[in-house]
C-alpha cells in the first residue's frame, strides 16, 4: 500500500494551511485509490514535532542524527512513500518552519514523490517554485499538477486574523484529484529505487 503524507507546512497559530490540509484529506478519502485499498493519506502537522532551528551537528546527508526530535521526525517521514505539501506563501517564499523541517533530513525524502497545494493572496505559487528546487535537490519527484488556492476566491474570510473556512472553486477538486493521481503513480513507480537504496533511517 502506498502511504502519502499531507504535510501542513506552517506552524503559525490559526494557520489557514490546517484548514486547507483538512480539505485535501477529505478529498483524498474519496479517491478511488483510497477506497480500493491501494493508498492511504495521513495529515502530518509540523507544529506537533517541536523542531528547533536546525541543530544537528552533522549534515543531514550522512544520516547521523543526534537529537530525539530529529529521530522522531526522521521515522515519520521515512514511513511515507510520497507527500502532498500544503503551504502558504510568506514574503514570496515558503515558511521558514517548512524549509527548516525539510533540511533536517535527506535520505528519508529521497526517491519519493511530492505534490503541492498552496494558498495565499497570489495562490502561493511563488512558495511552490522555491520548494520545487529544494525537492529536486533531495531527489524527490515533483508532480506537474498544482492546486493554488486564492485567499480571495477559495476561502470565506471575515477576519484576516482568523483562518476562515475553505470554499474552493469548482475547478479545484478535480485539479486536486489529478494531483493525487500523479503523486500516487510516481510514489509507486519509485518504489524499486527506494527498495534498492535500503532503509531510509540511519541506525
Amino acid at each position: 500500500m502506498i502511504r502519502i503524507a499531507i504535510v501542513i507546512g506552517s506552524t503559525r497559530p490559526r494557520r489557514r494551511s490546517a484548514v486547507a490540509a483538512r480539505w485535501v484529506a477529505e478529498v483524498a478519502a474519496r479517491h478511488l485509490a483510497v477506497t480500493s485499498g491501494e493508498a492511504t493519506f495521513e495529515i502530518v502537522d509540523l507544529a506537533e514535532y517541536g523542531l528547533s532551528v536546525l541543530d544537528e551537528p552533522v549534515p543531514a546527508l550522512f544520516g547521523d542524527y543526534q537529537h530525539a526530535h530529529t529521530h522522531q521526525w526522521a521515522q515519520t517521514i521515512a514511513s511515507f512513500d510520497g507527500f502532498v505539501f500544503v503551504t502558504p506563501e510568506y514574503n514570496h517564499s515558503a515558511p521558514a518552519a517548512l524549509k527548516n523541517a525539510i533540511d533536517f533530513l535527506y535520505a528519508e525524502w529521497s526517491n519519493k514523490a511530492a505534490g503541492f497545494v498552496s494558498h495565499g493572496v497570489h495562490g502561493g505559487v511563488r512558495a511552490v517554485e522555491h520548494l520545487r528546487q529544494v525537492m529536486t535537490e533531495l531527489q524527490v519527484a515533483n508532480v506537474r499538477t498544482q492546486v493554488a488556492l486564492s485567499a480571495f476566491t477559495d476561502f470565506e474570510i471575515t477576519d484576516p486574523a482568523e483562518p476562515g473556512a475553505i470554499a474552493p472553486g469548482p475547478h479545484q477538486e478535480p485539479t486536486l484529484n489529478e494531483l493525487l493521481d500523479e503523486v500516487i503513480a510516481w510514489s509507486d513507480a519509485l518504489k524499486k529505487l527506494r527498495e534498492a537504496a535500503g532503509p531510509a533511517v540511519a541506525a
